[in-house]
């Protein structure tokens, strides 16, 4: 078995953690693999890989926040992911500081018994013409170059061909159940609980918008931009593209998806760090 180690950047208490993980899984006589700068923080630089070829790893731990999880799911592609959450809120982190020498102990016995119990989670791209953007864990959001007055877009969005909304908005975000209490919930869109299995269309300070729409994960949003300006693109608010309008761009749901292993997170107790 290969497991993959991935510690927030900068952090002293993930390395010191990491380090300790690593050892479970050299004790238990299999292979561990260290991203690049985990490997730094461990005076390991002998034992650095490259974090995109961990999707040829049998599990990664990820050490940090969800952040340092969703850095690791755009890199490992469907490999299973186990996230240990230090102190932070947690939606995709289940495992404690205290319990993730043990919790990484039974997802070695797990695998050596017939594989991992491993649920998974929806990623999303656009796409329009030739061009596709990366996949997004929580959110892909279609805006023009700046938000506010004398900026937006003017757009229609059609959910599998049918118009929902029309209008002039700063612009328009289509969320997983992941990306439902990211930035979806900073405009007021609708939390979605981890087993429902939906995305949130949400458009953005609309001049006269429809209210938040929860539609099927297997459904196709089509935001069309009529602007000569064209419309900004962004995965997870990371990855961006400008594109020349008019234009249409289709979002919809893609593979891998991403795929967690280990204890499940307590989604109402995460809730209540948020406020």
């Amino acid at each position: 078995m290969e497991v993959g180690i991935v510690a927030r950047k900068g952090s002293e208490r993930a390395a010191s953690l990491a380090a300790t993980l690593r050892d479970v899984v050299v004790d238990a006589g299999e292979a561990v693999w260290l991203d690049e700068e985990t490997a730094a923080a461990l005076d390991a630089g002998d034992d650095a890989r490259s974090v995109k070829a961990f999707d040829d790893c049998d599990l990664v731990v990820a050490v940090g926040g969800d952040g340092t999880f969703l850095f690791v799911a755009r890199n490992a592609g469907d490999t299973p992911i186990v996230g240990v959450n230090l102190g932070e809120v947690g939606f995709l982190n289940a495992v404690s500081p205290a319990d993730a020498a043990t919790a990484l102990r039974a997802e070695v016995r797990a695998f050596r018994d017939c594989g991992l119990d491993v649920r998974e989670a929806p990623r999303l791209t656009a796409s329009a013409g030739d061009w596709t953007s990366t996949p997004a864990a929580n959110e892909i959001v279609v805006q023009g170059d700046r938000r506010g007055p004398g900026g937006g877009i003017d757009y229609e969005v059609r959910v599998d061909g049918a118009t929902y909304g029309e209008g002039h908005a700063d612009g328009v975000l289509v969320a997983t159940p992941t990306g439902s209490t990211a930035y979806n919930l900073s405009e007021r869109g609708p939390l979605v609980h981890p087993a429902v299995d939906g995305l949130v269309v949400n458009e953005m300070v609309a001049d006269e918008g429809m209210p938040p729409l929860v539609v099927d994960t297997d459904a196709t949003v089509t935001v069309a931009v009529e602007n000569d300006a064209g419309a900004t693109v962004a995965s997870d608010g990371r990855d961006t593209a400008t594109l020349e309008g008019p234009v249409e761009i289709t979002i919809e749901r893609t593979a891998p998806p991403i795929r967690i292993a280990g204890p499940p997170s307590d989604f109402f107790e995460a809730l209540g760090k948020l406020s």
